[in-house]
């Protein structure tokens, strides 16, 4: 087969940067000096047939597993898919048209229609059009549909709202007694010391017995978040709301600790130290190996219990376990690290995104195993799912879906 080299003079080349910045538009990190080698790759490869295309595209621009789909989606609609042609053609036809029944998306197409969507009338004639001011900011409504929206199908406009709105939640800290005390009039033991003081006044006569009640701690904060490929679509936006978390310690919380897990734990607590989320993000990116992996739920929670427990814990934390539970291995010594974590912790609250469904049934042997050892069970999938969570932090008790939960397993 005879292969087909690119020309200066030809289109390949632009639309092979126009690719590269929708899929920049799409959250897959792309810069200048990545265009300019997939331009030298393609003309060094050739183009024979699509499948060697995007094999070459891939391999220049895609550095991480988590956005090959993504690339997958940008691809076929930059290949000029049918449906998405349709689309594409019906957002030009006159306003009086009847609108079409748009098909539900998969997760990465939203981001993907976004970003073909924002170059799709680059070489058309300029129209001149009536401008009207908007009001940028979202009104009540809008507010009330992204709270709601669930993260796995948001597209990049929403995602970045929702970023902002995870950086405005507030959890509120619940302070716990610890074994030190303070003289307080409502206190519930009498303070020997403080009465002999005051009797040596009077002649060694006690005419008063002042109180004392335990001095109130911060609590501290462990998190601990799956990263398989299960979870691939929840990981980010959690990772958003750990770094919002860590970042307002100084404001109530103690010592804030966050873990992330897949195949293998990694300690990403000094990663939350960088201020911009984004920055973050990155850096944890580059830190963490086993994203989008398996699952070892049982080994990590293992791994963590002897090597970070004692140190982060010192049984007064409350950790918040964000996994789905889908264990592929022994379930036994899942069932066993988390006794050990219960134990080790004052509340153990477990965010789980598959709770989302009104059917959900604790069927996956992972999810039998853990139940038993939570002392609150909530879902994780949109804002207000976590808005939730800060309504019944520290609360005491258990939510009624843990109940229901707890009742099936029986």
């Amino acid at each position: 087969m005879s292969v087909v080299a690119l020309h200066s003079q030809g289109r390949l080349p632009e639309n092979i940067t126009y690719f590269c910045k929708a899929l920049r538009r799409a959250g897959v990190p792309v810069g200048t000096a990545q265009i300019l080698d997939t331009i030298r790759a393609v003309n060094a490869v050739g183009f024979t047939k699509r499948h060697d295309f995007r094999v070459t595209l891939r391999a220049c621009l895609v550095t991480k597993p988590e956005h090959f789909a993504v690339f997958d989606q940008v691809f076929r609609m930059f290949w000029r898919d049918p449906e998405f042609l349709d689309k594409m053609i019906t957002n030009l036809l006159p306003a009086i048209n009847t609108p079409p029944v748009e098909k539900e998306l998969k997760p990465a197409q939203n981001r993907a229609v976004d970003a073909m969507s924002a170059g799709q009338s680059r070489n058309l004639p300029a129209v001149d059009r009536e401008e009207i001011e908007v009001e940028a900011t979202l009104s009540h409504s809008q507010t009330e549909v992204l709270k709601h929206l669930d993260f796995e199908v948001m597209t990049n406009s929403e995602v970045a709202a929702a970023e902002r709105a995870i950086a405005q939640l507030r959890l509120p800290i619940v302070k716990r007694p610890s074994r030190r005390y303070h003289t307080s009039p409502t206190g519930q033991r009498i303070d020997a010391r403080a009465a002999f003081r005051s009797a040596r006044k009077t002649g060694g006569e006690v005419l008063s017995l002042p109180k004392r009640r335990p001095t109130p701690r911060p609590v501290n904060l462990t998190v601990l978040c799956d990263i398989s490929g299960s979870m691939a679509s929840y990981s980010r936006m959690m990772m958003h709301f750990i770094h919002s978390v860590a970042r307002k310690q100084g404001a109530g919380w103690g010592n804030v600790n966050a873990f992330t897990f897949g195949t293998r734990l990694t300690n990403i607590t000094k990663s939350l130290d960088v201020k911009d989320p984004d920055a973050a993000l990155r850096v944890i990116g580059d830190q963490v190996k086993d994203w989008e992996g398996g699952t070892k739920i049982g080994t990590c929670l293992e791994r963590f219990n002897k090597d970070w427990s004692r140190r982060v814990l010192g049984g007064n934390a409350t950790v918040l376990l964000i996994t789905d539970g889908l264990e592929r291995e022994d379930v036994d010594v899942l069932s066993d690290q988390m006794q050990r974590l219960h134990l080790s912790s004052k509340d153990l609250i477990w965010l789980n995104p598959l709770l989302r469904w009104d059917a959900f049934e604790p069927q996956a042997m992972g999810i039998r195993a853990m139940l038993p050892h939570v002392d609150q069970f909530l879902a994780c999938h949109n804002i207000n799912s976590l808005t939730e969570l800060a309504t019944v932090l520290g609360s005491g008790g258990q939510t009624s879906d843990l109940m229901r939960m707890k009742a099936m397993l029986s």
